[in-house]
């Protein structure tokens, strides 16, 4: 049920093309918010496009973009207030640290976090304003980093942190901070991961083939069978919903079983997690690299 103080305010959503964005912008909508969802395409714009949802065209690290954003937010034609800014925008790739090329940690980090930063600083004057809420959208990758997920678990590890610092400042001035930690959720962001990393791959010396080969392909076999039998996007946005309208939110919501057993892990001495997960990988491996060194025994 839709009530009284969230109809007429304003909620953003960043990355809301496919997947938990999309679901969220619809969710949002549907209790009222009249929702401006960043997409980085017309074609993306025309197929979310719906009452309650205004498509705008937002490349978190594109500076006009952003102040596009800020713009459309403060010069609001009804005045409404701005309750709560959805941070979702983010690309992954399951690539070993190695190989990684530097420029495309950069473009990780631009996207995953300086983009998120840039999105928050412009908006905080508006969310102060209304006492509304930032909604941060991080990962189990979050608090645990997996072989081939370095690159992206640092981007969240960094968001968390981000978030943490700013609740506690927001809090004197009556904005909430929360972040959600999905676990698997089936979206097309693994895909396009997979394929994102799969070019990466094939770019490799002959000897990082022959190193890291095997792991990828665990790394890859292992995400796709986790995905399958994830929670949807919808039951992601469900709990970004409660985040956004609950009195009094927590600080950080799980989204699915996985993640909500994942994020007691790091309380266990490290060696005793680098063998969980080692156990957990080894049955993707190809027949011949059981053995791989990078799964031990």
């Amino acid at each position: 049920m839709t009530t009284s103080s969230e109809l007429g305010e304003l909620a953003v959503v960043t990355g809301a093309s496919t997947g938990i964005g999309a679901a969220t912008a619809r969710a949002l909508a549907g209790r009222g918010f009249h929702v401006l969802a960043g997409v980085r395409r017309e074609q993306d714009a025309d197929a979310i496009r719906a009452p309650g949802v205004e498509p705008l065209i937002l490349d978190i690290t594109e500076p006009d973009h952003i102040q596009a954003l800020t713009s459309r937010v403060n010069d609001d034609p009804q005045g409404r207030p701005v309750r709560a800014l959805v941070n979702n925008a983010a690309v992954q790739a399951n690539v070993p640290i190695e190989v990684f090329a530097i420029d495309e940690w950069r473009r990780m980090f631009e996207v995953n976090l300086f983009g998120q930063v840039a999105v928050i600083q412009a908006l905080l004057p508006a969310l102060m304003r209304s006492r509304g809420r930032v909604i941060n959208i991080s990962s189990v990758g979050g608090k645990i980093a997996m072989a081939g997920y370095g690159p992206y678990a640092a981007t969240k590890f960094a968001l968390e942190a981000v978030s943490d610092s700013l609740r506690r400042e927001m809090a004197p001035f009556g904005v909430g901070v929360v972040v959600i930690e999905p676990g698997a959720v089936r979206t097309e962001m693994l895909g396009r991961a997979i394929a994102t990393g799969g070019a990466l791959v094939s770019a490799m010396t002959p000897a990082q083939s022959r190193g890291y080969g095997a792991l990828v392909h665990a790394v890859n076999a292992q995400a796709v069978a986790s995905t399958q039998s994830g929670v949807p996007a919808g039951a992601a946005a469900a709990v970004i919903v409660k985040a956004v309208t609950a009195r009094k939110p927590r600080t950080r919501y799980t989204v699915g079983r996985e993640a909500a057993m994942i994020r007691w892990l790091p309380f266990l001495p490290d060696r005793t997690l680098d063998r969980i997960f080692a156990a957990a990988l080894r049955p993707h491996f190809p027949k011949e690299d059981e053995r791989h060194p990078a799964v031990p025994v």
